[in-house]
């Protein structure tokens, strides 16, 4: 069905978890393609042995390079970008591949939902790391929350065709080692005239906050794509991808009324000053 791109930085314990979730709880089978950095914890021994496909890195080259690697190598039509430090919720791939029968073109960008012990879109406290994973808590309250489809994308887990991906070259690595790149790839498919951006509140991870990239480097992804767009990302986020509005259709070119151009000037200012300094 589609193809699992996983990029993993020396994070076995939540890496298990992860290719567990996705055994338990998808409907249909699915290529697993992990790109390994580094791998010096046990993780390169860990899937060369289970038979997973996968690309390797003797360093930390990041989650945009990772899912460029492993893209090359993948074999379905369509592509699911994840991370390691997700455990995917039941169905979760039904409701893509429903989505994917309604849609009936290769022209989107399709997220799920995130669910994290807090700040995130939806909140369970479920634990921190595989250790404290409470699983029984978490299969038994999320059913019983609901949570709207909405416009623009909570980034991972998301779903692309593999020839939208391809049109864009994937994602940029001066992102490195990977803020803001998602932020970067959906404007890279804004211009190429994608306009459906859509997350699926019933398609679900639970997201253990970032540890992927977690890992000594941390990169100013927000100047690097107000310097590349000349706007920042919450600027797009709100006038371009409407992000976390009630879904209704696809998205047009933002409506440009006096809160436009007030918010544009400040990008305008911003962007001058990194030129200067």
């Amino acid at each position: 069905m589609f193809s699992i791109l996983i990029p993993t930085f020396n994070n076995l314990n939540f890496l298990k978890l992860c290719l567990y979730s996705i055994k338990k709880n998808s409907k249909y089978e699915h290529e697993i393609i992990i790109h390994i950095n580094e791998g010096t914890d046990g993780t390169f021994d860990y899937v060369k042995n289970s038979g997973i496909k996968y690309t390797f890195s003797s360093k930390n080259e990041g989650v945009c390079s990772a899912y460029n690697k492993s893209a090359k190598i993948s074999s379905n039509e369509y592509i699911v970008l994840g991370h390691d430090d997700m455990y995917f919720c039941p169905d979760w791939d039904i409701y893509f591949v429903n989505e994917l029968n309604k849609i009936n073109h290769k022209n989107f960008f399709l997220s799920g939902t995130m669910v994290q012990n807090s700040n995130g879109p939806i909140n369970i406290d479920c634990g921190k790391n595989p250790e404290t994973f409470n699983e029984k808590k978490l299969l038994n309250e999320l059913p019983l929350i609901k949570f709207e489809d909405f416009q623009g994308t909570h980034w991972q887990p998301s779903l692309i065709a593999k020839s939208t991906w391809d049109s864009v070259n994937g994602f940029s690595e001066e992102f490195f080692p990977g803020l803001g790149s998602d932020p970067d790839f959906n404007m890279k498919l804004w211009k190429r005239g994608i306009r459906i951006f859509k997350g699926l509140g019933k398609c679900r991870v639970y997201h253990f906050s970032s540890i992927s990239l977690r890992k000594k480097v941390w990169n100013n992804g927000a100047k690097v794509f107000l310097l590349k767009w000349g706007i920042s990302i919450k600027f797009f986020k709100k006038y371009y991808l409407r992000s976390n509005e009630i879904y209704t259709d696809k998205l047009y070119e933002p409506k440009k009324n006096l809160y436009y151009y007030l918010d544009l000037i400040k990008c305008k200012l911003r962007f001058i000053y990194h030129k200067i300094f």
